[in-house]
């Protein structure tokens, strides 16, 4: 074995431990969140591209930690994505969306999922709880699922939407264009809305590519009459190229940042917004 080879396994093994330990802490800062209760929703606005008015709410899930720093999904959602503690993650974020919803009977709210969350107990008992407390709650509430993961078992989620269309609960496929839809999946689906992946939606008035894959996109959707919604509005003429192109609504910074306490929802004169 070359010296070279020896100092590039020591690397990738420093590289290695270094992420194991990263992801424990992370690990560990979650599951005390939960444990004491230091979760939230951040909520941001979903606009309509014609009337400009609020369509409904994303209902974000945010952890605090010892510390008091809110933590934003990005930071720790991949590393419980795939343990129960992504499971009780779910669970915590459509408590506080069902509480949210049977608190303000005009909310309108979608509220995050993992495909893996279906058949969760815990998940499906929240959700019964809230619909039977509250049944109006059921045609308010949208579930979003990511492409990728419904895409991982497109059998068990069509049954599990047939199951609960009956609530009059909305289905949202969210980051499409990201994963890997099979056009028949899609059609045999029961999504409602379409939310495009805002990769593509960067820079789309001016990148000749993303304005290519946000039309493609935009047009799949048409021919399966789902309400499009394009994620990550950061400027005025991302919004303006996407009104044109026929988005129906446009969620972004550029409409308002994800906030934890937002007036309308806190009967409050001022929210607290999110940094960055």
């Amino acid at each position: 074995m070359s010296d070279q080879t020896i100092i590039a396994s020591t690397d990738d093994d420093l590289i290695a431990a270094a992420a194991a330990e990263r992801d424990r802490t992370v690990l560990d800062m979650v599951r005390e969140a939960l444990e004491l209760d230091r979760v939230m929703l951040a909520y941001q606005p979903v606009v309509g591209s014609v009337t400009g008015q609020v369509a409904f709410h994303e209902g974000l899930i945010r952890l605090r930690d010892a510390t008091g720093r809110i933590i934003p999904a990005g930071q720790f959602i991949e590393a419980v994505e795939t343990n129960e503690l992504g499971r009780e993650i779910d669970c915590a974020a459509l408590r506080l969306g069902l509480a949210a919803l049977a608190g303000k009977p005009d909310l309108r709210l979608s509220i995050n999922m993992s495909a893996r969350s279906i058949g969760y107990a815990r998940w499906t008992q929240t959700l019964t709880h809230g619909l039977a407390h509250a049944p109006s709650v059921g045609e308010r509430l949208i579930l979003e699922i990511t492409e990728r993961s419904a895409m991982q078992i497109p059998e068990l989620v069509k049954a599990f939407m047939a199951d609960l269309q009956d609530q009059g609960i909305t289905f949202a496929l969210d980051d499409f264009g990201a994963g890997q839809t099979s056009f028949r999946h899609l059609k045999e689906f029961y999504f409602d809305i379409l939310k495009i992946d805002g990769n593509f939606v960067r820079n789309c008035d001016t990148d000749p590519d993303n304005q290519c894959i946000v039309n493609a996109l935009i047009t799949v959707g048409q021919q399966f009459d789902m309400f499009i919604v394009a994620e990550a509005v950061e400027t005025a003429a991302e919004a303006q190229f996407l009104v044109a192109a026929g988005a129906d609504c446009l969620q972004g910074y550029y409409y308002g940042a994800p906030q934890v306490n937002p007036a309308w929802l806190k009967g409050r004169s001022t929210g607290m917004q999110e940094a960055g």
